[in-house]
């Protein structure tokens, strides 16, 4: 249940409602505005920055240098397919990145083992926020969205 300033009371079910019923009414929107499915930075009113894209993206791999190259602000999700609490990320995470100017990694720890050693990653979920290539904050364990929101936009321009 969530209180009216949106913080979590205990039921993180309630939670991932509400961030389901918000980008339910977004892809609405784009479908009524006919730009569902295009990749045209809209200047949505909840503030997602100009070239930050809306939906996380995964790292394939190459040079993690040139994945944050392009992007000032980059919240890098260090996860697992088996880690519980990174799948209960997961709809914070795309909600973050639709709707911040923070652009979203998600690292596969299992897949990228000298990644997750290179920025001594313990846990998962381990979060990572990158401010023109450089690590400014980090946060271990599951986050809620506000949370997220307060540490990105701290370090936000």
């Amino acid at each position: 249940m969530s209180d009216p300033a949106g913080e979590s009371t205990g039921s993180t079910g309630d939670e991932l409602e509400a961030i389901r019923e918000r980008k339910l009414a977004k892809l609405r929107e784009k479908a009524a505005e006919g730009t569902l499915g295009t990749d045209a930075d809209e200047g949505d009113d909840a503030g997602n920055g100009a070239g930050s894209p809306d939906e996380p993206i995964h790292y394939e791999g190459g040079s993690f240098e040139e994945a944050l190259a392009g992007h000032d602000l980059v919240l890098v999700d260090f996860h697992a397919d088996w880690c519980g609490p990174c799948k209960m990320l997961e709809p914070i995470l795309e909600d973050v990145a639709a709707t911040t100017s923070a652009t979203v990694l998600k690292v596969d720890a299992d897949v990228h083992q000298g990644l997750t050693s290179q920025y001594g990653v313990r846990g998962l979920p381990t979060l990572l926020l990158f401010r023109g290539g450089e690590p400014v904050e980090r946060l271990v364990g599951a986050q809620n969205e506000e949370r997220l929101r307060s540490v990105i936009d701290r370090h936000a321009s």
